[in-house]
Parts: structure tokens; C-alpha cells; sequence
């Protein structure tokens, strides 16, 4: 059995949070226990205003990728979209090709079928060149596309890349990259899917449409110390919402030299703004005389025709008043505070002004939130802003066209979906296109504009579906025996399977069974005609992409994430790629087996209620690096129990009697044991996560076990 570790925490550990960010005390110890102390870590948490996303102008070439595909606009150039055949390709793919069209341009979409392999063809650029086509925008891939891309410039054929897989230590000729993993991007935030960079592309285009595009503007704070006798100036320069200059300086009435200071050369020729326009000016005249004179727009009177709240609001107060300020303590300062208002203020005049805008992009989260699950992206920062505002969108409004024939179709209620229902149900479906070689039945289930359409392209999927889970469960059963020699052959390090009756589609998953079984780094390879093909899964701390790399020469292309990836070669390789697989086993380093499990809370007889069972939708959405909540309780008595199911192992459903309140609890699979070491009046300490289980429109709280032991 698992040891159970429940960290320590104390009321000094938790107070500060509680405090500051008006959590209660279990929800505190949570995320204390989980190491989410910081402010920009809870804000993703605590929030999920849309507003606390980041700016796609941090990305330093999202600019030009704007420009240049306004250019292809304007001059009429046909344009290739070039995606991947996953869900997160897939959903990249929809969301750029649905606004591309929407503006008018001349844009097709090709994706990888049958057995093509992965990322940009050469085929696809020369089918491009004979349409007289001069731009192809790759999404979730192109960034190791070197050949390929070298191809298109010979052509004359421009390369936008839009990807969000590891780079090598080169990069391909593309005119623009646009990758939150590339060297000097500056974007904050790396993890980001596929679908991300394509939404933030789209959000930057639909940007492009305001007045605000391009425009400049210096927003100003300064003030006059009276204990220091000194005036201080906080100057922010802003174009497209995004800081691209600061400059702070102190000014010593009598001591600090006009010609020093670099104050007046920043302001010039600038749009400038400040809270308190005439305040400003008086200032700014008795540090520079009345002799030179500054054009200062009030900021108060045009931001509280739209925020009547702040009227009367000194810029000092706003300080106090700013909710990014609240996490972002080191920042907190008034041109902060300013800063991040004008851009609140910009963004509700957008939703005011283009209401479409803010309908498409609810759509396009849609997409995102499945990527970022599907992709397996960590549920934290932005990501958990992208998940949680898909979800609430299906919820409210429903799914999308296209997702709702496949909610329709399986049966899902869209009013109580959750991110592991999106895991267990719609990402599979949808993949399981593109793993039988017809990933554009995905996509165009999204993107079609026809209901009868769309119903039969659900039906396709669903049935696809049903084929791959047949084709999983036989190569995992065929190659049984083949993958535990390969385990210990690889000292316990690694799992290396090949075998030609594994479909190509579904060795990506293969590989994933073949990792939960041995709790190690898996590989499975088949063939594809004189190429054979293989996906790469990993656990426990080991870079599946740094692993590959050391096979650079080896293969005909290969990339991915930290822990999944994919890569291709030739047949003749094939005794020697598990040569050296075995050889470079001896040097594998695997962090520990999780044979401890580490616990968020305990919750105590007494102390069990209803609104226990909100920390659900708190912590939601569930996924990497934010697993779901597990608890444990002990003493607890079995008041009741059943084996339920028709097929074995059937499940063992039991009452557990808390002291104000009963708790059914579901042990999937565990049936045969009620009456042998699971009694009836018997108490137990049990591990559990939270759930709800809904039936004819009631939710009931429920919890599912995950350990149970007879209280010593």
C-alpha cells in the first residue's frame, strides 16, 4: 500500500493567504500544501476573468505576422494554412482558417492524411506554387521544418511559423517565427498548446481591426514628495496594450539640472496621459517653467465615462483599488495601477464596440480548452484561463457548431461537463480521426456551415472511435509478452516495443498504456511502408525530446513536447535504434516510483458538509500539474454497501457514515471485496478524490475511493 503523506501546515503558514486573497482555511491549505503561494500563481486560481490572460503582442514577431498577413490581404495572395492531424492541430487549424475566411482572404487548409507524416510536405508548398500561392502559415508545427521550409523560399512561397513544440538549437529560414519556445520571444508564459499560439494570433489580428492598433501613447505619473522634497516621475510608453519603454526618475528641486534629465526627450512628440491632467501640468511648470509646454490628455475624464466608480479617485487610490496589483505585489505601483486600467478601459470600449469580437473568441476557447487537455499542456497560468472559459462557455451557451453534433451524439450533458469529461470523451473521438488517416473529418466537422453535414461527420467520428479503441486493445495484447522482455532487457529503465500489426494511428497510445503499465518511458514503432514510424511517452521527470535528440542524425524527422513526441525512419534502422535504446538505458535517471502518496487535506468526521464538495469547481480545471484534489478521512464507518455492475470486476458502492452527514462512495472495480475486508459497520481510513454524480437532472455529492484500510 501507498504511504500517506499529508504535509504539515500551520495557521501562520496559511494566514497570509487568507487574508490577502479572502480564501478560507481549507482552500488555503490546499494550496499552501500544493506550493501555490505566490500572487501571479493564485491569481490563475482565484480568477478567471478573461482580462488576466496575456497580451499576443508580448510575442516580439507577433507584429510582423500581423503585417504580413494584412499584406496578403490587401494584395489578393492565396494562402496555404498547413496544420497537424491531432486535436490540438486540428483546433489550430479551425480557429485561423475561420477567421482568415471571415475577412476575406483566399485561404485553404491541408492537414497530414493516411500515412503522411508529420508537419509541413513538400507536396503541399508545390501544390501551393502551381495555385500561384505566396503564403503558408503552419500551426502546430513547422519548427523543424528546415527542408521543407527551404523548399518554399527557393519558391518564393513565405513561411509564417506558429507552433509551440521544443525548437532545436537552429532554427528553420521561416520570415517569421511565432513560438513561446524560441529563444527572445518574450512571451511569459511556454507551455501554451498549439491552439493557443493560433488563438493569440487571431486575438492579435481582430486587434488589428480597432483604433488601438499601432497606436502610441505615454501615460505619466508624477508627483511631488513633501517629507523628501524631491518629485517623482513614473512614465510608461504603450503600444498595442503592451509596456515597450518605462522610464523612473527622481527629481531634486535646486540640485537636479533640467538638461540631466531625460524626462522631457521621452515625453516628446508623444500622446501623453494622466490620471489628473491639470495637476500634471501645474507640476510639470514648476519643474520646467512655463517656457516649455506639454499636451496632457486628462486619463480620469475619458476611463469613468466607462468606470463611474472611480470618479473623484486620486491616482494614488487606484493603487489600492487595482485587483492585478492584489497579485502582483513587487508591481504594484500607481503608473502600475494606471497602466493596467487604461488597458481594462481599452478592452471594454473593443466589447463594446465589436460584440462579435468577444462571440468568436468564446467559440475559439472552445477549441483552445480541448487542446490544451488534449496536448496534455500543464493546468496552470493562462492555460487554466483558456480551460475554464471553454468550459463555462459550453455551459452556458453550449458547444460550438460541430462540437454539439459530437455532445449530441455521445450523449453528453453540456451543463455539468468537466475538463476530465472533455478527456475521457470529445478529445478522443475527435483524435480518433486523425489516428485512422482521416483527420480532416475533424476538422471539417468544426469549420462546416451545414447541420446535415455535420450529423454525418459526427456519426464518421463516433464511428472511427469505436475502430480505434478495437485496434488499441489488440496491440497492447499483441505485444504482451514482447513489451515485458523489452523492460527488463532495458533494465527496468525503458520500454521499447515494435511490432507490424500496431496500427500507425494509435501508437501514440499504445505507447501511453505501455508507460502506465511500467510506470517508465515508452516507445512503440510499427511500420508505414519503408518507414518505420514510432511515438514516444514519458513519466517521471525524463524529457522524451532530449532523449530523441541524441538519435539526431538517425531519423528522418522527429520533435514534440517534454513528454510525448513522435519521430520516423527507415526501415534498415531498425535493429540498430534498439541497440542503442538498450545501450543508452544504462544511463536513464528516473525521479522515484510514486510509491508515496501525498495528500491535499484530511477531512475529519465532524467536519464533512456540502459545500466540501464546492472545492471541486474551485480547483477545476483538473489536468497536468493540477491533479485532481485527494483527501483522506479516518474512522469512518461503512453504514452500507453493494457490488453494482454487470461485468467483471464489478464496482463496490458503499455509504460512509460521517457524523452530520451519509457520503455514498464508488471503488471502481473493487466489488469482490464487500463481506471479505470491507464490512459493514467496520470503520475505515479512506483516500478519495471529490465528485458529483448527476441522475435525471439531480446532482448528488459523492466521493470515489482510491484506498481503503480497516482503522487500527
Amino acid at each position: 500500500m501507498n504511504n500517506w503523506n499529508k504535509k504539515p501546515v500551520t495557521r501562520q503558514d496559511i494566514n497570509p493567504i487568507c487574508t490577502k486573497y479572502g480564501v478560507n482555511e481549507l482552500t488555503a491549505s490546499i494550496l499552501y500544501r500544493r506550493g501555490i503561494t505566490e500572487g501571479e500563481q493564485l491569481l490563475y486560481f482565484l480568477e478567471n476573468d478573461l482580462r488576466f490572460q496575456h497580451n499576443p503582442f508580448n510575442f516580439s514577431t507577433m507584429e510582423d505576422a500581423v503585417e504580413r498577413i494584412l499584406t496578403a490581404k490587401e494584395e489578393g495572395e492565396k494562402v496555404l494554412i498547413f496544420g497537424d492531424s491531432d486535436v490540438d492541430g486540428i483546433t489550430s487549424t479551425a480557429i485561423l482558417y475561420e477567421y482568415l475566411q471571415s475577412i476575406g482572404l483566399d485561404v485553404y487548409w491541408k492537414l497530414p492524411l493516411e500515412d503522411a507524416p508529420y508537419g509541413l510536405s513538400i507536396e503541399a508548398i508545390d501544390e501551393l506554387a502551381e495555385k500561384g500561392g505566396t503564403l503558408i502559415i503552419t500551426v502546430d508545427c513547422g519548427i523543424s521544418n528546415f527542408a521543407e521550409i527551404q523548399h518554399a523560399n527557393e519558391l518564393g512561397i513565405d513561411v509564417i511559423v506558429t507552433d509551440h513544440h521544443n525548437p532545436q538549437d537552429e532554427l528553420p529560414e521561416a520570415i517569421i517565427i511565432v513560438n513561446p519556445k524560441v529563444e527572445e520571444c518574450n512571451y511569459p508564459f511556454k507551455e501554451i498548446s498549439g491552439a493557443a499560439v493560433a488563438y493569440k494570433l487571431v486575438s492579435a489580428l481582430r486587434f488589428a481591426e480597432t483604433d488601438f492598433y499601432n497606436a502610441e501613447i505615454c501615460i505619466l505619473d508624477i508627483n511631488y514628495n513633501e517629507e523628501e522634497k524631491i518629485f517623482y516621475s513614473d512614465c510608461v510608453k504603450i503600444k498595442n496594450l503592451v509596456r515597450i519603454k518605462e522610464l523612473h526618475e527622481k527629481i531634486i528641486p535646486g540640485k537636479t539640472s533640467i538638461y540631466d534629465l531625460k524626462l522631457p526627450y521621452f515625453l516628446q512628440s508623444q500622446l501623453i496621459y494622466s490620471w489628473n491632467a491639470k495637476q500634471t501640468k501645474e507640476i510639470l511648470s514648476q519643474i520646467f517653467g512655463s517656457g516649455i509646454e506639454f499636451n496632457i490628455n486628462d486619463l480620469s475624464s475619458e476611463i469613468t465615462k466607462i468606470i463611474p466608480a472611480l470618479k473623484n479617485k486620486t491616482a494614488a487610490e487606484l493603487q489600492g483599488l487595482s485587483k492585478i496589483g492584489k497579485y502582483h505585489e513587487q508591481e504594484n505601483t500607481t503608473i502600475s495601477a494606471l497602466y493596467n486600467l487604461y488597458v481594462s478601459y481599452c478592452q471594454r470600449l473593443i466589447a463594446t464596440k465589436y460584440p462579435k469580437h468577444i462571440q468568436n473568441e468564446k467559440k475559439d476557447l472552445q477549441l483552445v480548452a480541448l487542446a490544451a487537455l488534449a496536448d496534455v499542456m500543464p493546468m496552470k497560468n493562462e492555460n487554466r484561463i483558456f480551460v475554464k472559459n471553454g468550459l463555462l462557455t459550453i455551459k452556458k451557451e453550449g458547444p460550438r457548431s460541430g462540437l454539439a453534433e459530437l455532445f449530441n451524439k455521445l450523449k453528453l450533458n453540456r451543463e455539468v461537463i468537466t475538463s476530465k469529461d472533455l478527456s475521457w470523451t470529445i478529445i478522443p473521438s475527435l483524435n480518433a480521426a486523425g489516428r485512422m488517416g482521416h483527420s480532416d473529418v475533424s476538422l471539417r466537422l468544426l469549420i462546416s456551415t451545414d447541420p446535415k453535414e455535420r450529423e454525418i461527420l459526427a456519426n464518421q467520428i463516433y464511428d472511427f472511435n469505436e475502430t480505434r479503441k478495437t485496434l488499441v486493445s489488440e496491440a497492447v495484447f499483441t505485444i504482451k509478452e514482447i513489451s515485458e522482455k523489452s523492460f527488463e532487457k532495458n533494465h527496468n529503465k525503458i520500454c521499447a516495443v515494435f511490432h507490424e500489426k500496431i496500427n500507425p494511428g494509435v501508437t501514440g497510445i499504445v505507447a501511453s498504456k505501455l508507460m502506465q503499465e511500467f510506470n517508465v518511458p515508452s516507445i512503440a514503432i510499427t511500420y508505414s511502408g519503408d518507414v518505420c514510424i514510432g511515438s514516444m511517452r514519458s513519466c517521471r521527470g525524463f524529457i522524451s525530446t532530449t532523449f530523441l535528440d541524441k538519435f539526431q542524425d538517425f531519423f528522418i524527422n522527429h520533435g514534440g513536447h517534454d513528454f510525448a513526441a513522435g519521430f520516423s525512419f527507415t526501415k534498415d534502422k531498425l535493429k540498430e535504434f534498439f541497440e542503442i535504446v538498450e545501450q543508452e538505458s544504462r544511463n536513464i535517471t528516473l525521479s522515484d516510483s510514486e510509491d508515496e502518496v501525498f495528500i491535499d487535506a484530511e477531512i475529519s468526521k465532524d467536519h464533512m458538509s456540502k459545500e466540501i464538495f464546492d472545492l471541486i469547481e474551485n480547483f477545476e480545471p483538473y489536468g497536468s500539474e493540477n491533479q485532481e484534489l485527494l483527501f483522506i478521512s479516518q474512522g469512518i464507518p461503512v453504514c452500507d454497501g453493494m457490488a453494482v455492475g454487470k461485468k467483471d470486476p464489478t464496482s463496490l458502492k458503499l455509504v460512509m457514515d460521517y457524523t452530520h452527514v451519509k457520503v455514498p462512495a464508488m471503488f471502481w472495480g473493487q466489488g469482490e471485496r464487500l463481506n471479505k475486508d470491507v464490512l459493514i459497520g467496520q470503520n475505515y481510513d479512506i483516500m478519495y478524490t471529490l465528485d458529483r454524480n448527476y441522475f435525471n437532472g439531480i446532482s448528488t455529492p459523492q466521493i470515489i475511493l482510491k484506498e481503503i484500510r480497516k482503522t487500527k
